[in-house]
């Protein structure tokens, strides 16, 4: 398992030397809803330890981006950007450093009372009075103010200019179908990738949209499916985490060989974690909703980032002349991830979410009280405050700096010694 504390290498690599600029390199930023503000911090970090160590004129680093979930909006965004890497990691820091659940869905009172009250409501009173009265609601929350944010901050009209003008080798984007079950990654791209199948698991090429985003960043039952038109036929997606076995193998297909993975979670709860050891007392609905989503967001990571260390592993035992004729290749991995648990900072930010969704969430059994990290599990998902994503934020860039010399090493740059200078603002 690999090490998420920011001072050691949490990745194995096919060899200790500074890698060759010129190997593809890709980037993966996975799901956690308003977790991913900790992926901004780090894309932060990177750009200014790209700029000390005079490497800011340089293409940019990532031609192969994939993103799932709360990541594929990000990835989405800094693909747009692809052109200028420093401005487009500027804009989506602005958006997550200024950010209200308002942006995202809808936290008024009347809002969460169309929706989650509703469903609630619902639960308690049958689903056979649902059928009577015809109010089946689709999710806890209304996410279409994210429609309106994604026109804004994914400039979706510039990706295939930026993939023709070289900038940009692939984007992928990921979901999961309700209706056929299959995992579907979507990828825009002018090379020529052949889709691959796997088992319950499948690429399409196809013209990454802004529905894509929404399909890919539907939590289940938190926020409504998005239906996408897959042939002939429209089939329901909802978030790419769900059922996701092999998050890393997109960018693997598409063909990076070095890959900048970065987690919304720790990979694994060190040993005498005072918030890991177990209790009593039976479990609040909130604490077992966010038990599965932590297992849908946070667990196949740190699975397949274990299998490419075995692949490497294996490759490396092979003579180097047979491993050449083959199509098999040694993927290097440099994985950031929390060097703290989301959980315990959402605690301390859970009074900074609108009233009407504060109540919504009490019911289910998420406290203010900042000593209920189990509790918060649900809200580390839900909390677009800026409050909490600019703590993350912060999070995400000591943890980064702290892995300067990895950072280098991964890719290439010669580290001068420099002070890192940050060119972000509030």
């Amino acid at each position: 398992m690999p090490s998420t504390r920011p001072h050691t290498a949490p990745a194995a690599t096919a060899s200790t030397a500074s890698t060759p600029p010129t190997r593809p390199t890709g980037l993966l930023l996975t799901g956690g809803g308003a977790r991913a503000a900790y992926q901004v911090g780090v894309l932060e970090a990177i750009a200014d330890i790209r700029n000390a160590c005079g490497a800011g004129e340089e293409p940019n680093p990532f031609p192969i981006i994939t993103g799932t979930s709360a990541g594929a909006i990000n990835a989405a965004a800094l693909a747009c950007g692809a052109d200028h890497f420093d401005r487009a990691v500027r804009r989506i820091a602005r958006v997550w450093r200024q950010f209200h659940a308002s942006q995202v869905y809808g936290a008024d009172s009347l809002s969460v009372m169309r929706s989650g009250a509703r469903w609630l409501t619902l639960l308690s009173m049958g689903w056979a009075l649902a059928r009577w009265r015809r109010m089946r609601p689709r999710s806890l929350l209304d996410n279409s103010p994210l429609e309106k944010l994604l026109v804004k901050m994914v400039p979706l009209v510039r990706l295939p200019r930026l993939i023709r003008k070289g900038h940009l080798t692939a984007l992928a984007v990921t979901a999961s179908s309700y209706s056929s079950g299959e995992h579907v990654t979507f990828f825009e791209s002018n090379a020529p990738v052949q889709p691959w199948v796997r088992s319950q698991r499948k690429a399409a090429r196809d013209r990454i949209t802004h529905e894509h985003l929404l399909a890919s960043s539907a939590i289940p039952f938190i926020f409504p499916a998005k239906g996408i038109t897959i042939g002939d036929h429209t089939e329901f997606f909802g978030d790419g985490s769900m059922r996701q076995s092999a998050p890393i193998a997109p960018a693997i297909h598409l063909g990076a060989e070095r890959i900048l993975v970065i987690g919304a979670g720790r990979m694994h709860e060190p040993k005498g974690d005072t918030a890991a050891n177990p209790t009593a007392n039976y479990p609040s609905l909130a604490q077992i909703a966010g038990h599965a989503l932590s297992n849908i967001f946070l667990d196949a990571l740190a699975v397949d980032v274990e299998r490419v260390q075995r692949v490497n592993q294996t490759l490396s035992l092979i003579p180097e002349d047979v491993r050449n004729k083959s199509a098999l290749r040694p993927i290097e991995l440099l994985v950031i991830a929390p060097s703290q648990r989301l959980d315990a900072v959402a605690a301390r930010h859970v009074g900074e979410l609108p009233g009407p969704v504060r109540t919504m969430l009490a019911a289910l059994g998420v406290t203010s009280n900042m000593a209920d990290v189990r509790g918060a599990a649900l809200a580390s998902y839900l909390l677009f405050e800026s409050g909490y994503t600019q703590e993350l934020m912060a999070l995400g860039r000591a943890d980064t700096l702290a892995m300067r010399a990895e950072v280098c090493r991964f890719f290439g740059w010669t580290d001068t010694g420099a002070e890192v200078q940050t060119k972000h603002h509030a």
